[in-house]
């Protein structure tokens, strides 16, 4: 049967703690009063020890620390705190960058790089015409299609859907 007493402060020093410290765990919500009003010592014992701080309770201690749920809080909080520090190491390093920058950055070089093929067949076709012993205007044409054939290529496998926004246009 379980030990009842309708008093706080008899509740308190039969769990060997003060009435304030047992009023403020109330006001946490880490305790309550049973329905009629009354206070379950061994439960409310149980549930202080559950939820106690081990660096500052001496009910933790008795309930093994490590595996009580406040004590796992603590290890949660504390590896979310090293974890934003190393995050903000790393971006003081210079080591994260910003995904909008990231884009840009790439869709520059994409850029120059697609420029770059295009004008390709302009600038070689002449000597590459000449080697072969073919009409340059023919070889230009020849190699801008393949070009434009292979840029296309390239524009599907990066972007399956035909377009950025899925619709065959690229956002318009």
């Amino acid at each position: 049967m379980p030990e009842l007493t309708p008093s706080t402060r008899e509740a308190a020093r039969r769990i060997g703690v003060s009435d304030t410290a047992l009023h403020k765990a109330e006001r946490a919500g880490r305790i309550a009063r049973e329905p009629d009003g009354q206070w379950d010592v061994d439960k409310t014992r149980r549930r202080l020890a559950e939820t106690a701080d081990p660096q500052r309770s001496p009910l933790a201690g008795g309930a093994g620390g490590e595996g009580t749920p406040f004590a796992r809080l603590k290890v949660a909080q504390l590896a979310l705190k090293v974890e934003a520090q190393r995050l903000a190491l790393d971006e003081s390093k210079g080591k994260l960058l910003d995904v909008a920058t990231a884009n840009a950055a790439i869709d520059e070089i994409a850029g120059a790089m697609r420029d770059a093929l295009l004008n390709w067949p302009a600038r070689v076709a002449g000597v590459i015409a000449a080697e072969l012993g073919v009409d340059p205007h023919l070889l230009q044409t020849i190699l801008q299609q393949h070009v434009a054939e292979l840029l296309t290529e390239a524009a599907d496998r990066f972007d399956p859907a035909g377009g950025i926004d899925g619709r065959g246009a690229a956002g318009a």
